[in-house]
């Protein structure tokens, strides 16, 4: 009995590639939709999974027990409500009241930074850099954020309470204006004010485009109050013990509505985040992303399926004499149908196949080109594409291929 059905599924499949060779052309049209709908999935996927672990190891490599503090919530906000932009901004005081009141906080670590300004010219002799940043930082942000020193050292609390002119650079800041010069004990030029290099930090990853990590320029928090006397904003970065997070923001968040006079009625006047909270949000809004291209990847497979559909009933009815044959000679109505639902599974399946080929080589030509994108195709999407295509052609051939098994044997076999 099996196999007298591996024959039969066997004989169908023969029949069905031959049709296909037959018109090799209306196969090709046929299958394009498929082809372009199963890519659009491959593709996406693939540049999905490339960015969600861009952001997860750009998240990590600055510690995932920290907790990001600000006046309102850190990350991408798309519209500041009016009670948002009319918060005080946090102060030094509140971020020390955490390091003390908080038990299960390791260390805290305050920056200032201008972040609606424009950024100040940093010169050395000819050479100049319009697009770096200069961050005010307290010695202890260094440790918490994970930075590593290439040269040089660090500045340090005495440096801070003396408020000296010392400052550390980021790698590009180096190449931009050291290209072949050792930095350390230069003097550079910083929004008009004079800074001794005292250290090179490590270059740290990037996500696929240019986020600005490796062009930060750091000097002490009270050298930079004292440049800076209006600026007031802060940023707060908190480091919780190992395996202790959780209660971490328990008790920095009871501490800074304590503090900042927040009533029990009232929202918190401040926002905290960790590393998992921002690729939460990136993995929602790429999500959204994610959605659409499904759409349209949607569009092509249905195109493709009623093209499918269109060219199975066209060869129903040019092969009406051939079914009526096959009947005729003992052909049940089972061996009919899986017949034209295999010759519509194969045409479906190859332009599934193609179309894996066809994202995982796109994907593979931008890694290649541009391999800071990374996009990587994971083995569930190259089973999907594959599992989508054979139901592509399952569920538009059904029907030509039930309308090809109800047909008189008589009158198949009369027409002309």
């Amino acid at each position: 009995m099996k196999k007298a059905y591996r024959s039969n599924v066997r004989e169908n499949l023969l029949l069905a590639m031959d049709t296909l060779r037959t018109h090799k052309f209306r196969s090709l049209l046929t299958l394009l939709g498929v082809m372009i709908g199963v890519a659009t999935v491959i593709l996406a996927v693939s540049f999905f999974a490339g960015l969600e672990s861009q952001i997860v190891a750009l998240a990590s490599q600055f510690g995932t027990q920290n907790l990001y503090i600000y006046k309102w919530q850190p990350g991408i906000h798309f519209r500041l409500t009016r009670e948002m932009r009319l918060r005080k901004p946090l102060s030094y005081e509140q971020a020390m009241a955490i390091k003390d009141q908080c038990p299960d906080v390791k260390d805290v670590s305050v920056e200032m930074v201008n972040w609606t300004g424009t950024p100040p010219v940093m010169k050395y002799r000819g050479a100049q850099m319009l697009d770096g940043n200069l961050t005010g930082s307290t010695p202890s942000d260094f440790g918490i954020s994970n930075a590593t020193l290439a040269e040089g050292r660090v500045f340090t609390e005495v440096d801070n309470w003396r408020r000296r002119d010392v400052i550390v650079l980021g790698s590009d800041i180096v190449d931009r204006l050291f290209p072949r010069e050792d930095p350390i004990g230069r003097t550079i030029n910083v929004g008009g004010h004079n800074f001794l290099v005292v250290g090179v930090l490590g270059k740290r990853k990037e996500f696929f485009i240019d986020t600005g990590n490796n062009r930060v320029a750091f000097i002490p928090y009270n050298t930079y109050r004292d440049i800076y006397p209006a600026m007031k904003d802060n940023f707060v970065l908190a480091q919780a013990y190992p395996g202790r997070r959780e209660q971490a923001i328990d008790e920095v968040t009871g501490v800074l509505r304590r503090v900042r006079g927040d009533k029990p009625w009232q929202p918190d006047s401040f926002g905290i985040a960790t590393a998992d909270s921002f690729i939460q949000q990136f993995n929602s809004i790429i999500g959204t992303v994610a959605v659409a291209m499904m759409a349209i990847a949607s569009v092509g497979l249905l195109v493709g399926g009623i093209g499918v559909m269109n060219i199975m009933l066209v060869s129903v009815t040019e092969r009406t004499r051939e079914i009526g044959v096959r009947k005729a000679i003992g052909a049940k109505r089972s061996d009919i149908t899986w017949q034209f639902l295999l010759e519509a599974m194969t045409l479906t399946v190859a332009g599934g196949v193609i179309g894996i080929i066809l994202g995982w080589g796109v994907g593979f030509i931008v890694r290649f080109a541009y391999p800071r994108f990374a996009p990587t195709v994971p083995l569930w999407a190259v089973v999907l594409g594959f599992v989508v295509s054979v139901g592509v052609g399952l569920f538009f051939g059904l029907w030509p291929a039930m309308k090809a098994s109800r047909l008189d044997p008589i009158v198949a076999l009369r027409y002309e």
